[in-house]
């Protein structure tokens, strides 16, 4: 059940649209290399991943345990998108997430965020902050030591605040005030894009894409998000935008889906007899 409710939240994800930058089932965003099947493609072969990780905790697996199930789950993406990245960072945030609510299943304690969070700086906050130095040659890496941003491991490490304090109550806020859940993705995602330190926005754009971003994302929420009349048209002209700068916000995208599990593990109902 945690890791259907991952592949749910991946696919709402790329079906939720308009999203400035990203592919859609409408058009490719900012992309040449992707659309939405190879996403489809992708997510299918992660699902096996979701449920593995998500075992992993409810075993107890360190990070290091963990690991290789990820390298595996990468490789099964490349292989499914013929070598696109579309899912990497989704594999590791998500793929975390997954193993901390695994170890609340086992613990038989309700999917709150608060003790999901806790969850994940108790059993791999230390590792995955040990693991900070090392010289990695990803994009977001390389774009995080040039511009003094953490990027996902350093988010990873103190719990996911852009996740817990951003994203996810801004999705929550959308739907109580009567959203329906696409409008609210978008509203979760223009709020992530306000604030976050994007780094694939960055890789793209430099400090003046992410400041570009961050400002268009910023009049959107100031002017009233999804909860006022014409905002589709809106984030349209904001898509066009992000487009022609090539601009796309993958990290508040990955945030997004974040967002989206955790909303969904709060309505699951998991047999508490260590089973599922």
């Amino acid at each position: 059940m945690i890791g259907e409710a991952a592949v749910a939240a991946l696919h709402e994800e790329l079906e939720a649209e308009p999203k400035p930058g990203l592919v859609t089932p409408r058009d490719r965003g900012a992309h040449r290399d992707m659309d939405a099947r190879t996403f489809r493609a992708s997510i299918a072969a992660l699902r096996g991943y979701f449920h593995a990780v998500a075992r992993g905790g409810m075993e107890g697996a360190s990070l290091a345990a963990l690991r290789p199930l990820a390298i595996d789950a990468e490789a099964r993406m490349l292989h499914a998108t013929r070598g696109v990245n579309t899912h990497r960072g989704a594999i590791f945030s998500l793929g975390l997430l997954a193993a901390a609510a695994g170890r609340l299943a086992a613990a038989r304690a309700a999917f709150v965020p608060a003790a999901l969070r806790d969850a994940l700086r108790r059993h791999y906050g230390a590792a995955i902050a040990r693991e900070l130095p090392a010289a990695s040659t990803s994009h977001g890496a390389i774009v995080g030591r040039r511009h003094g941003v953490g990027g996902a491991r350093a988010e990873a490490a103190a719990g996911f605040p852009h996740l817990f304090d951003v994203a996810l109550p801004a999705l929550r806020s959308s739907l109580h005030r009567g959203a329906p859940r696409a409008a609210a993705a978008v509203q979760c995602l223009l709020s992530a894009i306000a604030v976050l330190p994007d780094t694939n926005l960055l890789y793209r754009g430099g400090a003046a894409g992410l400041a570009f971003a961050r400002a268009a994302a910023q009049v959107f929420l100031a002017r009233g998000g999804v909860h006022r009349r014409g905002w589709e048209e809106h984030a349209r002209a904001l898509h066009r935008a992000f487009v022609a700068r090539d601009l796309s916000p993958g990290g508040s995208a990955d945030l997004l889906a974040a967002a989206l599990f955790v909303e969904r593990l709060g309505a699951l109902d998991l047999p508490r007899d260590g089973a599922g």
